[in-house]
């Protein structure tokens, strides 16, 4: 007699260990990337360009001028209130914010600024003179935090007769 042989019919496993093996290690590194991905943006407001109320003529305009001889501080209403020539070949950011620092003491509301830029002024220094505008670093509770200068930068045009002399022309204030 024979014997009918039957193939033994099985279905086979699907091995996904391999595939397993490639997520686990693959998502950690992609969420680890996202962070490492990010744009830092910076908000800039155009004067004239808000649709609201007019501007108050009486209220205190702060501009700071930069143009590549150094920086001028000025109000809109009252003028000059400080020149700050380059100092060693640079801008004198540490100058600009103790300026900035004493008008915030003075005036602790105004949040705006108003950036002159001139034409042969580089991108590096213009993030620079706009990063010392917003903030400082200071210590509170053993603590290295960010205080708040004048967040609201718009950015204008610097005037042409903008020139920065070497002397000092005034006190802040």
């Amino acid at each position: 007699m024979r014997r009918k042989h039957r193939k033994m019919q099985s279905n086979p496993e699907l091995d996904i260990t391999a595939f397993m093996n490639l997520m686990i290690v693959l998502v950690p590194v992609l969420l680890l990337g996202m962070v490492f991905s990010q744009v830092r943006m910076i908000d800039l407001n155009f004067p004239g360009m808000s649709a609201g109320d007019p501007p108050n003529v009486d209220s205190f305009q702060l501009a700071v001028t930069l143009v590549p001889a150094g920086l001028t501080v000025t109000d809109g209403e009252r003028g000059l209130i400080r020149q700050l020539p380059l100092k060693d070949g640079n801008h004198n950011l540490s100058g600009l914010r103790d300026v900035l620092m004493t008008i915030k003491q003075r005036m602790p509301d105004k949040t705006d600024l108003v950036l002159e830029v001139g034409g042969d002024v580089d991108y590096q220094t213009l993030v620079e003179v706009m990063d010392t505008a917003r903030s400082y670093r200071t210590v509170v509770a053993a603590s290295v935090i960010e205080a708040e200068l004048f967040p609201d930068v718009s950015l204008a045009n610097a005037p042409e007769e903008g020139k920065v002399h070497v002397q000092e022309l005034g006190k802040v204030l």
